[in-house]
């Protein structure tokens, strides 16, 4: 998204649809940022700018916004159809449009349903060119690029969650970083030399006008604690990836410090790029509302 966020002049307006916490710092952008969720956080005065409001009936006019990210929500919208043309409707012509989504097909969200009984995610996305091609046409926004998107399942770490834990999560390890240390080591291992898909977690697409280049390569290096992902060549060339003592390459997150397994982004490109074009086809990917 931060292809978006930095070309964004000062004056622009930027939607942080379905957000909760918020999807991204206010220092990732000049622009001003509307945070909008149907639950409004416990303490409003920490995220400036917030609307609480159903995301099928917007409460801003035509046109208000230069763009708008949808970070991992539209999975948990009931009407989806409605909400994708609000986007339309609020986005400036001229805008552009974010959106992250889980593959419903591959293990994390699977987990993710499993552990947390659905989650609150109520739509399934299948298909890389079908969910776009979907989106493109209830939105107008020309579809301009897709990055597959890996996880480190930090969703499943014991420190991110203000809940009480599920008892299947004794079965993952109990959330502690050691064992999501081992999975994340093992799914990058199996996708390597068995070209399975245990490290895919979903896609992010672009739409609309977008100043810039985008980066649509695979990032393998998700950080257990944060969640956070980096290209190889910047944590190597930060200096952030060492080798212990059993051949292990462990990279430390430049976000939070964690230290998680490395793995070199360029033996994913080739093969994922491939998976990506492969599964372009299939069952219908978006509810029609």
């Amino acid at each position: 998204m931060h292809e978006i966020l930095r070309t964004l002049p000062a004056g622009a307006l930027i939607l942080d649809l379905g957000c909760a916490l918020g999807s991204f710092a206010e220092t990732a952008t000049l622009a001003a940022v509307v945070r909008m969720d149907r639950e409004a956080p416990r303490d409003l005065a920490d995220f400036g700018r917030f609307a609480q409001a159903d995301a099928a009936r917007l409460p801003f006019r035509d046109r208000t916004f230069d763009a708008v990210i949808a970070n991992h929500s539209l999975e948990h919208f009931d009407n989806l159809g409605c909400v994708l043309r609000e986007i339309r409707r609020v986005t400036h012509p001229n805008g552009a449009l974010f959106v992250a989504v889980p593959d419903a097909t591959t293990l994390t969200d699977r987990l993710y349903r499993w552990l947390a009984r659905g989650g609150g995610h109520v739509n399934s996305f299948t298909s890389a060119w079908k969910t776009a091609s979907a989106i493109e046409e209830a939105t107008g926004f020309r579809h301009v690029a897709t990055k597959v998107l890996c996880s480190s399942l930090s969703f499943l770490n014991r420190g991110n969650s203000l809940r009480l834990l599920p008892r299947r999560l004794l079965l993952f390890g109990g959330g502690y970083e050691w064992s999501l240390f081992f999975y994340a080591w093992l799914f990058r291992r199996l996708d390597r030399y068995l070209n399975t898909r245990m490290s895919v977690y979903g896609w992010a697409f672009y739409f609309g006008r977008i100043q810039g280049p985008i980066d649509t390569e695979t990032w393998v290096n998700v950080c257990i604690r944060c969640g956070s992902a980096s290209p190889a060549s910047l944590l190597i060339r930060r200096e952030l990836v060492r080798r212990t003592l059993v051949g292990v390459h462990i990279f430390r997150c430049p976000d939070c410090g964690a230290d998680n397994p490395f793995a070199d982004d360029v033996w994913a490109a080739d093969w994922l790029r491939r998976e990506m074009m492969r599964r372009t086809s299939g069952d219908p990917t978006l509810p029609r509302n």
